[in-house]
């Protein structure tokens, strides 16, 4: 089975569209040839892509309520789907369409009390969704724009990490630091060697490899 990951949160400017662009470059340069699904009715990765004179992987717009049943239709032998959800308040019919496709469910999480206040809600959905699928998804937090690039025992990021924990979630070892490399590169060619994303793409292989 191919790995399939959505980054889904409830609102918008959380990261989703930055963090699917750069996973889906490192995915591409550890080898694993991916598909970009922009399912945001804004079609901002899309929009990235031609701004980039494009990315060396297709990306196709899929703003609409179907979208589990259509991604296969792109795939052919690629090993691994990128999808961009839009935010779960506004476009409710297309993330949970999406989040019925994706084995692993993205939630990209700044480590600020406000952010942290929006995961019960997300827990409820994610809930929901989970009851009609055939198989739970996977659902995991990505820590990012963090102080620091690597987890730490203390610190806002590492008392982000214990209190999701606590509450339930899953959180991934690796976690993006708040660099302009990643906050200004919309429009601009991207290139994941070296960045926390190739580690990211890393542990997303494996996870799907444990499965």
């Amino acid at each position: 089975m191919p790995l399939s990951c959505a980054f889904v949160n409830l609102k918008p400017g959380v990261g989703k569209t930055t963090s699917a662009v750069w996973l889906a470059h490192a995915l591409h340069e550890s080898g694993c040839s991916p598909l970009f699904v922009d399912g945001d009715p804004a079609s901002s990765a899309l929009r990235w892509s031609e701004l980039a004179d494009g990315f060396p992987f297709p990306v196709v717009a899929l703003p609409v309520g179907d979208v589990h049943r259509r991604v296969n239709d792109f795939l052919g032998s690629r090993q691994a789907v990128v999808l961009d959800a839009p935010q779960l308040e506004d476009h409710p019919r297309i993330t949970r369409s999406i989040m019925k496709y994706a084995g692993e469910w993205i939630i990209p999480v700044t480590p600020a009390p406000i952010e942290l206040d929006r995961m019960a809600p997300i827990r409820s959905e994610m809930d929901e969704v989970q009851s009609l699928r055939a198989e739970p998804a996977r659902a995991v937090v990505l820590l990012n724009r963090t102080n620091r690039p690597d987890a730490t025992r203390t610190g806002p990021d590492a008392d982000a990490r214990e209190a999701l924990t606590e509450w339930g979630f899953t959180v991934l070892a690796t976690q993006i630091a708040r660099l302009d490399l990643y906050a200004q590169s919309f429009g601009s060619p991207v290139r994941a060697k070296g960045t926390a994303f190739m580690d990211l793409a890393e542990e997303l292989i494996k996870r799907q490899e444990a499965e």
